[in-house]
C-alpha cells in the first residue's frame, strides 16, 4: 500500500493536463497492486488468490513502465523515478515469493 501512496504522492505535482492521462494510468496501476491481492486473499481457493497475486505483479511492472515514461517527459526526477522503481522492485520481490508460496 505504501507503493500506492508514494505514487499519488509523486504524481500531484504532474502537470493538469495529465490529469487524465498518465497521473490517472500510474495511480489505477499503483493501487491495484494491494487491492488485486486483497481481492486474492478473500477467494475460496489457493488457485484463485494465486491468479490475483499475478494480476498484481502485472500491475506493478505497469506501474514501473509509466515510471519511466514520466520521467523521460521529466515530470519528476531522475532521483524520484529511482525511488519508485526501487521501491516497486521490492513489492515485486514480495509477489514472486508469494506465487511460488501457491504453486
Amino acid at each position: 500500500m505504501r507503493l500506492a501512496t508514494d505514487t499519488y504522492a509523486a504524481t500531484q505535482s504532474f502537470p493538469r493536463h495529465e490529469l487524465y492521462g498518465l497521473t490517472a494510468q500510474m495511480r489505477r496501476a499503483a493501487i491495484s497492486v494491494p487491492s488485486n491481492i486483497a481481492e486474492g486473499r478473500g477467494r475460496d481457493t489457493k488457485r484463485d488468490f494465486r491468479q490475483f497475486v499475478i494480476r498484481a505483479r502485472a500491475s506493478a511492472f505497469e506501474l514501473q513502465t509509466q515510471i519511466t515514461i514520466a520521467e523521460a517527459l521529466n515530470y519528476f526526477s531522475g532521483e524520484e523515478a529511482k525511488r519508485l522503481i526501487d521501491q516497486s522492485d521490492d513489492v515485486l520481490l514480495v509477489i514472486n515469493g508469494l506465487i511460488r508460496h501457491l504453486t
